[in-house]
Formats: C-alpha cells, sequence, structure tokens
C-alpha cells in the first residue's frame, strides 16, 4: 500500500467496500429467502401433525399405541423421507420416534416454541432439532389427548435430516457458482468505476503536487510564479482550500524573501558605509599624527597645538562610532536584556537635563519639560531609558539652531507613561522620514546626519521594552514621541 498512488489506494479501498457491501446484502438477501420459504412451508404443513394425530390414536391413558405408531413411521419415511415424526410427552421428553440408531441427539426439545406455534405466532417459528443440537428447524406440531386430558404431543419435523443433506449439496454447487461469477463482476466493475472516478476526482491533488514540486526545482522563481497565481474562490472543496493556503505560504514566502534580500543588501550597504565612516577619520587621524611626526621640529607651538586637537577630535569619533557599533550589535543579537526595576520617570529625566545643561547654553538653546503631575512610576530598565532620552534630546541639541528650543513631554495615556521630545530645528526630510529608524546604509550621507544609529539603538531598546518609537509630523523642528507600559 505504501507504494501504491492515491487514486490505486481509494479504488482498492472503493472496490473492497463494494465487495463487503455487496456481501452483506446478499447474506442479508439469503436469510430473508430462507426465511420466507420456511414461513411458506410451514404455513403449509401447519396442519400436518394435527391430521396426523386424527388419523389414528397414538396415546391412550395406558401409554403409547405401538400398533398404531409403526406403521404411521413407515408410512411417513415411504410417502416424504424429508419428514421426521417423534412422540413427546407433557414436558417434551421424546418416547418414541423413527430414527437411525445413533442419529437422536436431544432426550427432549423445548415446549415453548410448540405452545408458541400453537397459540398462532407469527411464521415462522422455529424448535429444537432432535437430530442436531446446534441447530433449530421449522415443525408441525398437534397435542395428544387421552380420556379427555393432553397426554403429549405429535412433534413433526418439516425439514429433516435427508432434506438438509440434499439441500447443502445442491446449496454448496448453486452458492459456489455465484460466489464466484459475482465477487469477480463486482470487482472488475469496482475496480474499473473506481478507476475511471477516482482519477477525475484526484485531477486537481495530481495538479497541485505537481506545482508544489516544480517549487522544489524552480526555486524561488517557481515560489514567486506561485504566490502571483489567483485565488479560486467560486469552489470551496478541500482541494482547492489547499491549493489557495499553498498560495498563501508562497505569498508569505516570497514576502519574507524580498526582505531577506533587502537586509542582505542593507547590511552590505551598512559595512560599506560603516567602513567609510571610520576609514575618513582614522586617514584624517593617521595624517595629522603623521605630520606631526615627519615636521615636529619645523612645526610652530600653536600648528602642533591645532594638529594634536584635530588627531584628539578624530579619535573621538572614531570611538564613539566604535562604541554604538558595539552597543547596536548587542541589541540586535540579544546579548543586552532590560533588567526592569520601578523608578520615577521624572526624576531621570532632571538628571539627563542636567547632563545638557552646559552643552544648550554653549548653543544658546532652552531645554524645557512640560511634565503632567501624578506621573506613576514605571517598570523598565533604568540605564537603558536613560540611554533613550540620552540619544534623542543630544540629537535635537545637534539638530536645533541658536535660540532654539527643545521640549520634553511627559503624560500617561492607555496605561502608558507617554515621552515626546521635540526641537525648533528644520526638521526632517520628507524622504528621509519613512525609513528613519532603519540602517542608515540605504540612505546615504544625508541619513548619517539626521540621526544615524543613535536612533537605531533607540528604537533597538524601546522595542526590548514592548514599545516603539514614532516621528509625529508637527511643525517646526522634529517630534519625537514613544511610550512606556505601566
Amino acid at each position: 500500500m505504501k507504494n501504491l498512488t492515491l487514486s490505486q489506494r481509494l479504488t482498492l479501498v472503493f472496490a473492497s467496500l463494494l465487495l463487503l457491501c455487496c456481501a452483506l446484502s446478499g447474506w442479508i438477501q439469503f436469510r430473508s429467502s430462507i426465511q420466507y420459504g420456511d414461513a411458506m412451508i410451514q404455513n403449509l404443513s401447519r396442519n400436518l401433525a394435527d391430521n396426523i394425530a386424527h388419523s389414528s390414536p397414538l396415546m391412550n391413558e395406558q401409554g403409547i399405541n405401538q400398533d398404531a405408531l409403526k406403521p404411521l413411521f413407515d408410512q411417513m419415511m415411504a410417502i416424504n423421507p424429508s419428514v421426521e415424526v417423534y412422540l413427546l410427552d407433557k414436558r417434551g421428553h421424546i418416547i418414541a420416534d423413527a430414527a437411525p440408531k445413533g442419529h437422536l441427539k436431544r432426550p427432549m426439545v423445548d415446549i415453548a416454541p410448540l405452545n408458541a406455534l400453537l397459540a398462532g405466532e407469527k411464521l415462522p417459528v422455529y424448535g429444537d432439532d432432535p437430530r442436531n443440537v446446534s441447530q433449530q428447524k421449522i415443525f408441525s406440531v398437534a397435542p395428544l389427548n387421552a380420556g379427555g386430558k393432553q397426554v403429549g404431543y405429535l412433534y413433526v419435523i418439516l425439514q429433516g435430516e435427508h432434506y438438509n443433506n440434499l439441500n447443502m449439496r445442491a446449496q454448496a454447487v448453486s452458492l459456489r457458482h455465484f460466489t464466484y461469477w459475482s465477487i469477480g463482476l463486482i470487482a472488475l466493475f469496482g475496480l474499473v468505476a473506481g478507476g475511471c472516478a477516482f482519477h477525475w476526482v484526484t485531477r486537481p491533488i495530481r495538479q497541485l503536487t505537481a506545482q508544489v514540486s516544480h517549487l522544489d526545482r524552480g526555486g524561488v522563481t517557481a515560489v514567486k510564479a506561485l504566490a502571483a497565481a489567483p485565488h479560486e474562490k467560486k469552489r470551496k472543496d478541500e482541494v482547492t482550500l489547499l491549493r489557495n493556503a499553498f498560495i498563501d505560504l508562497a505569498q508569505r514566502i516570497a514576502v519574507q524573501w524580498e526582505k531577506l534580500a533587502s537586509q542582505d543588501q542593507q547590511r552590505r550597504e551598512f559595512i560599506a558605509n560603516i567602513s567609510h565612516d571610520l576609514r575618513t577619520p582614522l586617514m584624517s587621524l593617521h595624517g595629522y599624527l603623521e605630520t606631526l611626526s615627519v615636521k615636529a621640529a619645523s612645526l610652530k607651538e600653536e600648528e602642533r597645538t591645532r594638529y594634536l586637537n584635530i588627531a584628539l577630535m578624530q579619535s573621538h569619533k572614531v570611538g564613539q562610532l566604535s562604541q554604538q557599533l558595539f552597543e547596536l550589535a548587542r541589541l540586535e543579537y540579544g546579548v543586552v536584556k532590560p533588567r526592569k526595576e520601578l523608578f520615577s520617570l521624572y526624576e531621570l529625566i532632571q538628571d539627563v537635563f542636567q547632563k545638557f545643561e552646559l552643552s544648550a547654553e554653549t548653543r544658546k538653546q532652552r531645554l524645557v519639560a512640560d511634565i503632567q503631575p501624578g506621573i506613576p512610576h514605571v517598570k523598565a530598565d533604568l540605564s537603558m531609558m536613560e540611554r533613550v532620552l540620552t540619544n534623542l534630546i543630544d540629537n535635537a541639541i545637534k539638530h536645533t539652531p541658536e535660540q532654539g528650543v527643545i521640549t520634553l513631554r511627559l503624560w500617561t495615556e492607555a496605561q502608558q507613561v507617554m515621552v515626546q521630545v521635540k526641537d525648533s530645528g528644520p526638521g526632517i526630510p520628507q524622504e528621509l522620514k519613512a525609513d528613519l529608524f532603519e540602517r542608515p546604509s540605504i540612505l546615504g550621507h544625508a541619513r548619517r546626519q539626521n540621526g544615524g544609529l543613535g536612533l537605531m539603538i533607540v528604537r533597538r531598546i524601546l522595542q526590548l521594552h514592548g514599545s516603539d518609537i514614532a516621528l509625529i509630523e508637527e511643525e517646526p523642528g522634529a517630534c519625537f514621541r514613544f511610550g512606556i507600559p505601566l
């Protein structure tokens, strides 16, 4: 069975069920036919025992009338060998019979069926066969009276041992021919009809199997071709639903493939751009250090100092970028897990503001806190939330001109503490808004000047806390908003 196709399996199952049903139907018909024949014979011979009993007295007050009994047995055997006559007492014990020696298997018969037949029970009524302990047969019965009292029964088996032998031989020959022909025809019809029917029924499955097999050979091209196939909405059978499910699966695979291809391209560009960002300050650092090394004796003190300051500044850029790359890698690959604790977000904002007071005063900028009263404590990683606020405010200070304002709002909404950082700078260019928090590789140098890795780190931290950040359309300047679940 394992090596057969679905059509072949269905055909064999169909043919087997058809044979089983036909066998069951034939057995039921056979049993019904036998019962109908038994009922007809018993109905026709219902008065046989009564007629025999009235033809001659078989029992008297002294017991069995032997003079009448022996001629009766001889006469019945001569006229109808299939009939067996038995003389019973009132309890059903056999007190006289014409059975050959050794053929009698029962010393008595149950008188309940006898009384049922005498009472007019629905035919056929079966009684015990004295010559077979496991079989019952149709019969005719008549009560025997003597001196005005019932003294026994005349029990006549209508289909005796001789009839059974002849009938079994005839039935065996007939049944054998009937069985062979019927099984052969049914099997042939079942195989042909089942094969044709299931070949047609399983055609959509074979087509779907061919499509799915083609996916393995055709690769991504075949997946995209299947994803572009339309759904069949008119038909609602299981095969159509399965095909539509495969189309949905192919569509998801195609989308994920495009996403993976895009991410791989972004990764390549990201590495290229980061390499460029690292190479620029490193080359500058190397150049100034080489100049100091070669021309140290000929340079003036002011020039040496300026070269050293530039080299230190470029070294700081390299260190800062390296630290951001390391931090982003730890966040993206799950190395860092938030250690949540209850703390006051209001107090954290005050600490962050103190960190940027000098920088804001140098640029002649104002830091404004708009905090709703009664802000509850939040459960989050304190150091990570400080990093988020630091990156956003630092980014706002860098892109806000002199006399500008950086506003931080804090309020509760929908079981969250909402945080908003807004500046009065030039804002985010429209072409950069869609991918502002993604890898800066696909956006070029202008993107790295408008947030770069800092916004990516912010978003990864918030995602670890079950939140996210969004750019809000408010002019002037840029406005970032996120929520911390309570």
